[in-house]
């Protein structure tokens, strides 16, 4: 799991630490993660603070500071090789998703689901193998720091749109919060979630 930005659009508040319907949404991606992979994440972060926020979680800083996203992911990559990444203000990824992620591994080195995001894929919420690592570092020699810039270097599976869809609404899937008005977003996505069960 990724907690990465300086959070400029929320006062500098640490937003994973943020409640969305009474509960974090670190705990929220904490346990998406566990149920998916069957034991306890690793958090990349750069936060003095960051090994309180779950204890006994594992956290690693960024192996090179300063490089945004794909440091987190490069950070994720080289500790524990084949990984599946998620930002940790994600309140509604499910595990179910992730799962189908990590599977996808064994015949590509990236596993990315289709959005309608801006660049039509979510780099933090996708699966990575090892061979990512040299890759990243070689983006970054270029200094091409974009999540997805060193994926013409690997293989790259794309999980198609209509096989996200069966996980939920992708707009409600990869949502995030960034701002306050978000968080109000979340809390009521939440209500709409709960009215429908």
């Amino acid at each position: 799991m990724i907690a990465g930005g300086l959070a400029s659009r929320y006062g500098g508040s640490p937003k994973g630490l943020l409640e969305v319907d009474g509960r974090r949404i670190l705990d929220r991606v904490v346990d998406a993660l566990t149920a998916a992979l069957g034991g306890p994440p690793v958090l990349i972060a750069n936060s003095p603070d960051a090994a309180g926020w779950v204890p006994g979680l594992a956290v690693h800083a960024d192996v090179v500071p300063g490089t945004g996203s794909l440091g987190g992911i490069l950070t994720a990559v080289e500790t524990l090789g084949a990984t599946v990444c998620v930002a940790w203000d994600m309140p509604f990824v499910p595990a179910a998703l992730l799962r189908e992620l990590a599977a996808g591994l064994a015949g590509a080195d990236v596993v990315i689901p289709e959005s309608g995001s801006r660049r039509g894929v979510e780099p933090l919420c996708a699966a990575y193998g090892p061979s990512c690592a040299s890759a990243i570092r070689a983006a970054l020699a270029r200094d091409d720091q974009r999540a997805v810039g060193f994926h013409r270097d690997v293989r790259v599976t794309r999980l198609p749109a209509g096989t996200v869809l069966k996980y939920g609404d992708p707009d409600v899937l990869f949502f995030n919060v960034n701002t306050p008005e978000d968080l109000q977003h979340a809390e009521a996505l939440c209500r709409t979630r709960d009215s429908s069960r």
